[in-house]
């Protein structure tokens, strides 16, 4: 592509023996048509074309391309979490529009505790995570029943071990300023714990067990009404998995959720469990694709 340009913007001449005119290239276009051109782009795109002249990169730093980027309420977002822009010698409005996109892009721990963080997946929109440390858990500090865990395969760097327990319920809730749109809701769970050993990876799933009895019952409720709910038997141990819970609907903010993880039937016994986070994203996304 670099070649390709290069060779738009040579300067030629007409004819062999006359020096004429020059060809108009690339490098001849104005710096606002070239950034309303990049507002087309996705900010990798945008980041890769800044190379090609300085024109170009003067143009990939307007407000005009990185605006187009930013969720559309991102001034409330500025407002209401100034961790944003703490280390900003004046305030918020003294960043650009590209200076808000990377800090958006960042992971941005909100609450009293910090263990929730919201971000924007690339152009994509916005992600948050609450981590367990965030949510009612029955038996959490009764340490027979379950242990925390430190661990750099959580985002927030410690997940939570059941060991055995009769009962199982977990709940959390949410107040967040989201964009517009529709979202989907995940739990994230192991069966088994992590540990490492020479380096290496080890799960340990001697204490799985009880899940394949009866399954884990998993809702969600908005403060307008909404309502999902799914139920799964857990199989598949050694390996984090994102449980698919149900959609909402954002076209008002602020938005308030309850979501809950359940298994109650008494019967049985149930242990060797690992819970993270509970994982709220865009539903276009998918779970596969967001870094954790």
């Amino acid at each position: 592509m670099g070649a390709t340009i290069s060779g738009l913007v040579d300067h030629e001449k007409l004819t062999s023996s006359n020096i004429g005119p020059l060809e108009t290239g690339l490098g001849d276009l104005p710096e606002s048509c070239i950034a309303l051109v990049l507002t087309h782009l996705d900010p990798i795109e945008i980041c890769k074309i800044s190379r090609v002249s300085r024109t170009f990169h003067q143009a990939s730093l307007t407000d005009l391309v990185w605006e187009s980027k930013l969720p559309q309420n991102y001034q409330i977002l500025l407002k209401n979490y100034k961790n944003l822009w703490s280390n900003v010698s004046v305030d918020s409005g003294s960043l650009t529009k590209k200076e808000i996109f990377v800090r958006l892009c960042r992971p941005n721990h909100f609450g009293s505790s910090n263990y929730k963080a919201f971000w924007m997946e690339k152009n994509r929109g916005i992600c948050v995570c609450i981590s367990w440390k965030e949510m009612k858990i029955t038996g959490i500090e009764d340490r027979r029943y379950w242990t925390h865990v430190s661990s750099d395969e959580s985002r927030f760097n410690t997940f939570a071990f059941l060991k055995q327990i009769w009962w199982v319920e977990v709940e959390g809730n949410l107040e967040f300023e989201f964009p517009a749109g529709n979202y989907s809701v995940f739990f994230r769970l192991q069966l088994g714990k992590t540990s490492r050993r020479l380096g290496r990876r080890i799960c340990t799933v001697d204490q799985v067990h009880g899940w394949n009895i009866k399954p884990v019952q998993f809702q969600l409720s908005t403060s307008n009404g909404q309502q999902a709910s799914a139920q799964y038997y857990l199989n598949e141990a050694g390996k984090w998995i994102n449980y698919y819970v149900g959609d909402f609907v954002v076209d008002s903010m602020p938005t308030k959720l309850k979501f809950s993880m359940t298994q109650i039937d008494c019967t049985h016994t149930k242990g060797g469990l690992c819970l993270d986070s509970v994982l709220i994203i865009p539903a276009h996304i998918g779970p596969k694709y967001v870094n954790f």
